[in-house]
Formats: C-alpha cells, sequence, structure tokens
C-alpha cells in the first residue's frame, strides 16, 4: 500500500492474494494488523525525503482547512496517522447544509475543484457522501461533505472499525510543530 499507492485494504489484499496465489480470507492479515504493519515500516523506513513529504501533504491540508473554516474541517487518514505514502492525498471531512454551500466558498474564493463521491461503509451498508477535489498548488486534497450534524458521529474507520479519528486545525498543528507522527 506505501509503495504503489493502494489506499484501499480491500484492494491491496486481493492484488497481494493474486501475486501469493493466496486462496481464502481466512490467510490474508486483517485491515488492523495491516495498518500495524505499515506504521512499523513507517518507523523503521522514515526519512527526511518522507518527513519533508508528509508535512507538504499536512501544509495543504491545513492551507483547504482555513479555506473551508466555516465548515468545521476535520482532517482524518493517512495524511493525520502518518502512514501516508505514494499518491496519497490529504482528506478532509467537513460539515453543510448542502454540497453547494462549499462550492459557493470555492467559486468565491477561485479554488479550482473537480465533483466525486467517497463511499463509506456503515456497518454492513454503504452510503456515498457528495466529495470535492481541489487542486492547491502540487497538491489533491479531498474534501467530503457531510450533513451539518455529521460531526457529532465520525463513521467507521476501515482499519478496525471503530469512529474515525478526525483532527481540527489545533490537532494539526500541534503535530505539524512537533513534527509528529501519531502512535
Amino acid at each position: 500500500m506505501l509503495e504503489e499507492g493502494v489506499h484501499d485494504f480491500a484492494m491491496a489484499k486481493h492484488k497481494a492474494s493474486q501475486r501469493l496465489r493466496v486462496v481464502g480470507r481466512r490467510h490474508l492479515p486483517s485491515n488492523r494488523e495491516i495498518e500495524a504493519a505499515m506504521q512499523d515500516h513507517r518507523r523503521l523506513f522514515f526519512d527526511e525525503e518522507d518527513r519533508a513529504a508528509l508535512h507538504e501533504l499536512r501544509e495543504r491540508a491545513l492551507q483547504a482547512m482555513q479555506l473551508l473554516e466555516g465548515f468545521q474541517p476535520r482532517l482524518v487518514g493517512a495524511a493525520l496517522n502518518g502512514t501516508a505514502g505514494l499518491g496519497s492525498r490529504a482528506v478532509l471531512h467537513v460539515f453543510a447544509e448542502a454540497v453547494e454551500d462549499v462550492i459557493f466558498v470555492l467559486m468565491d474564493r477561485r479554488i479550482s475543484y473537480r465533483e466525486s463521491e467517497r463511499v463509506l461503509r456503515e456497518g454492513r451498508m454503504a452510503r456515498a457522501y457528495p466529495a470535492l477535489l481541489l487542486r492547491l498548488g502540487d497538491e489533491e486534497v479531498e474534501v467530503v461533505v457531510f450533513p451539518s450534524d455529521g460531526l457529532r458521529r465520525a463513521p467507521p474507520s476501515p482499519v478496525d472499525g471503530r469512529p474515525m479519528r478526525r483532527a481540527d486545525m489545533a490537532e494539526l498543528r500541534r503535530l505539524m510543530a512537533s513534527g509528529g507522527v501519531p502512535a
């Protein structure tokens, strides 16, 4: 996942099982085991180039969060937990009555974007949320738009099924100031 820029656990498992000719899911690691292995890999092999790339990714996330401050932006995923690798993009959750509210702010500030959607699992169900892909410098930031009351209930993490960790601007700034990769 780190080396090839695969961001989906199921897709990564499928590719690995094909390469290794493994049949059946029971022989594959859990998402939690994969995430732990990625964090171990980062601890062992994280160099200055990786640190600079992660910092740049977080800078772009912070820039987008400042642009969208009125929508209570939260950073999630690999840019937050430090497992961002090749091709990773920052992912933000924002909260609005309608996706058009966010689009109006982007248009007003002349920020180019593409419309998309992000499908998130909620138990056995999957739900599609509107998403916007913003181009900020050389980086693309994905902004997933949740209903206004969505801040109170984070979607389940694809890693362990518990509520997804979210960081506001203050937490992201503290993380960047410490140069840290959270445990």
